[in-house]
């Protein structure tokens, strides 16, 4: 049983679908809940949580206005003493073709889902440093991890999330904080008009709530990409296959394409533990081998 009595949570774009799921979920688990939204969502889903018995603040503010997200994080502190999770969920859509899409809307689906994540991640940070604890959460999408036809700057957003997901991994593994994605599949109103309507009720927000859950307990991962829909879930990961040396000075493209079946057989393909792995492997293909350390 996961328990999160004494935890403090903070859902961002929880004011209904898939943020109302996971922030209902957290507070049945025990967690005093900071429900986000810029409308009167966030007031209701919060009510809706006292009822049931549970803890909620309403937060009505934009991720992507940063002293409006350091305050409610001050405030959540100041009357909680803490904060423990943060599920980065707050989102838009501005879909078009790339040759279709404006600047504009490119710069505020990245703002909002990117910024606001790091808004939000920020102003935690140093909280859960302190407190040497923490579970974080992003969204990630399939379409940025796989790519998807409209959705240049969604696609961009959601992967540059993963990215920021890994490197914090790292960087908040000394101090407890657990930092993870989620590529969720849930009928929102995100996603009406692009699903079919006999799937959506296939895909209901509660049925993705589940892994929020786990990526957010005590018994956490940490750099874990995992994709839930419709009670499935599953894993992603972002690899590195065994490739080939080319020899020459400089190598020759030729020898790059006459080898690329050989380079791209993901036989023995492996997941890096941080960036340097692809330079360390590329280095002992070329034959360097680091100098012993003396002993002292």
């Amino acid at each position: 049983m996961i328990d999160l009595k004494g935890r403090v949570a903070l859902v961002t774009g929880a004011g209904g679908g898939l943020g109302r799921a996971y922030a209902r979920l957290l507070a049945q688990r025990g967690a005093r809940v900071v429900v986000n939204d810029l409308g009167s969502g966030a007031e209701t889903v919060a009510k809706e949580i006292l009822e049931a018995g549970g803890e909620a603040r309403a937060a009505l503010c934009s991720v992507t206005d940063a002293a409006a997200v350091e305050e409610m994080v001050q405030q959540t502190v100041m009357a909680w003493g803490r904060v423990d999770i943060l599920v980065n969920n707050a989102g838009i859509l501005r879909d078009k073709s790339f040759a279709k899409m404006s600047f504009d809307d490119f710069r505020l689906v990245v703002d909002v889902h990117l910024m606001g994540a790091v808004h939000c991640t920020k102003a935690v940070w140093e909280t859960m440093r302190e407190q040497k604890y923490g579970r974080i959460v992003m969204t990630t999408s399939s379409s940025g991890l796989y790519g998807n036809f409209g959705q240049s700057n969604y696609s961009a957003a959601k992967m540059a999330l993963a990215g920021l997901m890994q490197t914090l991994a790292l960087e908040g593994a000394k101090y407890g904080i657990h930092v993870n994605c989620i590529a969720p599949t849930a009928a929102t109103q995100m996603t009406q008009g692009i699903l079919p309507e006999e799937q959506m009720h296939l895909l209901k927000p509660d049925f993705v709530a589940a892994g929020v859950l786990a990526l957010v307990a005590e018994s956490a991962p940490t750099r874990t990409i995992l994709c839930a829909g419709g009670g499935s879930f599953e894993t992603a990961h972002i690899t590195l296959t065994r490739g080939i040396y080319a020899a020459g000075d400089p190598p020759s493209a030729e020898e790059v394409v006459a080898r690329w079946a050989e380079l791209v057989d993901r036989q023995d393909e492996i997941t890096p533990e941080y960036g340097f792995a692809q330079s360390e492997l590329e280095l002992k293909k070329a034959g360097y081998v680091a100098p012993k350390t003396k002993d002292v």
